[in-house]
């Protein structure tokens, strides 16, 4: 189109250019601001901070310069938005408890623990650390590429060359529009050791890598609790969780007298929140063991809980404040990074790591490239200076003499045009330092260094053991000074325990109620009417379970997990309660399928799925006092959670909904502790499971409420062997009512 577009209007459904525009966003969003490089680890305006502070020159051995000087430079060269959002990223850099290896090191308030936020950039001053140095290493030996700048004038790194496994090191966390990503941070040595084993064994499991690298490190220590096979899992598909518990030590007093001194906290809790938590618990009575709380802390945190009573159990105390605290949190992990800088996805450990070492292998080639072309340039100038060295009073006659000297010393010597360049723009007083000695020693020890830099570029081979060996160096770096030593003890779960005697829990009796929204909450005593009680709006009845305020609840998700939920830790009152994921780490695509009083440790319990498989499992292998809770049913693809009966009586009856029915012995259906069950009723292709039933064969059936007792006569003729067809169901089994 030519001409004049000023007041040009084009039609366009408007469905159509939402959808251009937003994913437009979205895309900027996910790739500019939100995910971290998975080479480098670096958000751009992280990227552009310590490449803005190297142009500055702020290396570890230089001065410190204003914090507002540096977000100037910033935001004036490289990226185009607020100051306070890059001077908070800065912050966040320079904070030894928000990141493991600080890049940036600050002078002046940049913040604490307790939450409190960092002085005005005008006050505060900055400067690279080493480890910021190590990562910026190569930037100006065309290691990596470079782009313009947003207004076009300048030029800006697309990704930082260092040998530093930044992402995985210090961690990341971004929310963009329709995907998050969470990674926490672990430590250096281990990552550089854990890179050694993939190169030297490229098919390593995530079991491999964690015998080197066994999982977080975080920058305020503290506990991580999670069982090996939970971390397995996390790491091999990218997703999952971590719970993480304050450190504490018992310290005595006189008189048999004890506090409780906590000296880490876990990662992101703010101090000072967590202090007002506690307090505010204690002001609810949900601490009844918890006299007061003190915060004695100095540089080192130093939080002191006092017992009411010196004849309370230290660990019963503690497992109260767990449970109802921060003290003991969940980190999310969700390693979604963006591969080559544009595409987004979630990796697992294993594919973070081959990442930056084949980012680490192109920089190291470009690097060695680099070098090489330098090494090569040097050379052919040092042998136009072997060419004229013997004739330079012919070089001082041709330049005093000739009009065109450039092509005349090219003919008269057969230099090379950068030769001649080299030899017309040498100074006068250079001319003695033209020694034929000094030009062959430099020229052999150039000559060997361009056999090695051709030998590094011609094999492979020799370029990952340069690397291997590059990481080995780094390792014995990472492993001394202040951040070098582990700080988080990586431990197995803890061991469940009992605090209701401790908290003398009534026992009364109480209906559970769980919403079909997911919201739960218990109500007293027994025989309530299902219409009279009360939900949000939208919202209904989906579960009502009878027991005891000191029972134990399993809910049992459609995907197999079981959960297991304390009564006692269930808000009461004329509320619509909590919602039930707060207390079970129910995943987001999977539904509540069942939830019921737990027995004692001998009960049993039939649990079928939708495929017509089932098994038995007693009360104790259900238990779970993770949040997490404990795969227990293992179920085939397109399968679900059908059922879970006590296991009372003698027989099975299976109804399939290809209405054909089946009755077989209980003792036929083994009892495991997990697994994916054994088949109760042969189904045909695209049929499922109908209704399961559990009763005693001599006393009969009652099928549905108001119907006779269906004797042992009426039954006998569906009786065969468990995974059986079946026979051809009675009508009145089939009618709804």
């Amino acid at each position: 189109m030519t001409g004049d577009l000023a007041g040009h209007i084009e039609d366009t459904r408007l469905a159509e250019a939402l959808s251009e525009r937003y994913l437009a966003y979205a895309m900027s969003t996910i790739t500019s601001r939100s995910l971290p490089d998975v080479r480098d680890g670096l958000k751009p305006v992280h990227r552009r901070l310590l490449y803005a502070m190297q142009q500055l020159k702020l290396d570890p051995s230089s001065g410190f310069k204003k914090c507002a000087r540096v977000v100037g430079d910033v935001i004036g060269k490289f990226h185009p938005h607020g100051d306070a959002s890059v001077y908070d990223a800065l912050v966040r850099l320079a904070q030894g408890f928000a990141v493991r290896y600080p890049l940036v090191e600050g002078q002046g308030n940049f913040g604490s623990i307790d939450g409190d936020g960092a002085a005005a950039m005008r006050y505060t001053e900055s400067r690279m650390t080493e480890t910021a140095r190590i990562m910026l290493e190569g930037i100006a030996d065309d290691a990596v590429d470079f782009r313009l700048t947003y207004d076009n004038e300048d030029k800006e790194p697309v990704v930082l060359p260092g040998l530093f496994p930044n992402l995985l090191a210090n961690g990341a966390a971004g929310i963009a529009v329709g995907m998050a990503t969470s990674i926490p941070p672990h430590n250096a040595a281990e990552l550089y050791q854990a890179a050694q084993l993939i190169i030297s064994k490229p098919d390593c499991s995530i079991e491999e890598i964690l015998d080197v690298m066994p999982g977080p490190d975080f920058p305020t220590g503290g506990l991580l609790v999670e069982d090996r096979d939970v971390l397995v899992r996390a790491y091999e598909t990218g997703r999952g969780s971590f719970r993480t518990r304050a450190r504490w030590s018992v310290e005595k007093g006189r008189g048999g007298a004890w506090v409780i001194i906590v000296s880490e906290i876990p990662y992101q809790v703010q101090k000072g929140k967590l202090i007002e938590q506690i307090a505010s618990m204690m002001d609810q009575r949900k601490l009844p063991l918890l006299a007061d709380v003190r915060d004695e802390s100095t540089m080192d945190i130093r939080l002191v809980l006092e017992p009411k009573t010196r004849n309370c159990d230290p660990e019963v105390l503690m497992e109260t404040l767990f449970r109802h605290t921060a003290l003991e949190s969940r980190f999310s992990l969700n390693m979604n990074v963006l591969s080559q800088g544009k595409v987004p996805g979630v990796l697992s450990l294993k594919q973070i790591l081959q990442a930056w070492l084949e980012h680490v292998h192109e920089v190291l080639v470009r690097r060695t490239q680099h070098r090489l072309d330098a090494v090569r340039r040097r050379l052919e100038i040092l042998e136009g200076f072997l060419k004229v060295y013997l004739n330079l009073d012919e070089v001082i006659r041709i330049i005093r003499e000739e009009d065109e000297p450039k092509p005349a010393l090219m003919k008269a010597f057969e230099l090379s045009e950068l030769q001649a360049d080299y030899v017309l723009n040498m100074r006068l007083r250079s001319l003695r330092r033209l020694e034929e000695m000094e030009i062959r020693k430099e020229w052999d020890g150039l000559g060997k260094e361009q056999s090695s830099l051709e030998g590094l570029l011609g094999s492979e081979k020799k370029r990952w053991k340069r690397i291997s060996t590059d990481l080995k160096k780094m390792q014995a770096l990472f492993e001394g000074g202040e951040y070098g030593p582990r700080r988080t003890v990586i431990s197995e779960a803890p061991a469940t325990i009992d605090t209701s005697a401790a908290l003398a829990i009534e026992r009364e009796p109480v209906t559970v109620l769980l919403s079909q929204e997911g919201w739960i909450r218990a109500v007293k005593a027994h025989g309530h009417a299902p219409e009279g009680h009360r939900f949000k709006e939208g919202d209904g009845l989906a579960y009502s379970v009878e027991c005891q305020s000191t029972d134990r609840l399993c809910l049992m998700a459609a995907g197999g997990r079981a959960f297991t939920i304390r009564v006692a830790d269930l808000p009461r009152g004329r509320g619509f309660g909590q919602p039930v994921r707060t207390l079970a780490d129910l995943p987001q695509e999977d539904q509540v399928a069942a939830l019921f009083s737990l027995g004692g440790d001998e009960a049993r319990y039939l649990i079928t799925s939708s495929d017509g498989r089932g098994m038995q499992i007693s009360a104790s292998n259900l238990a779970a006092e993770k949040r997490t809770g404990r795969q227990v049913f293992n179920l085939k693809d397109g399968a679900h959670l059908f059922s879970v009966l006590p296991a009372q009586g003698t027989h099975v009856l299976c109804l399939g909904t290809h209405k054909r029915a089946l009755i077989f012995p209980l003792e036929q259906v083994a009892e495991m502790t997990r697994g994916g069950g054994v088949s109760l009723q042969k189904l045909p292709a695209g049929a499922g499971v109908r209704e399961i039933r559990l009763f005693t064969l001599e006393e009969g059936l009652i099928w549905r409420e108001g119907q006779r007792v269906r004797s042992k006569d009426d039954l006998l003729a569906l009786v065969a062997r468990r995974g059986a067809v079946g026979r051809a169901a009675p009508q009145w089994m089939l009618r709804k009512s």
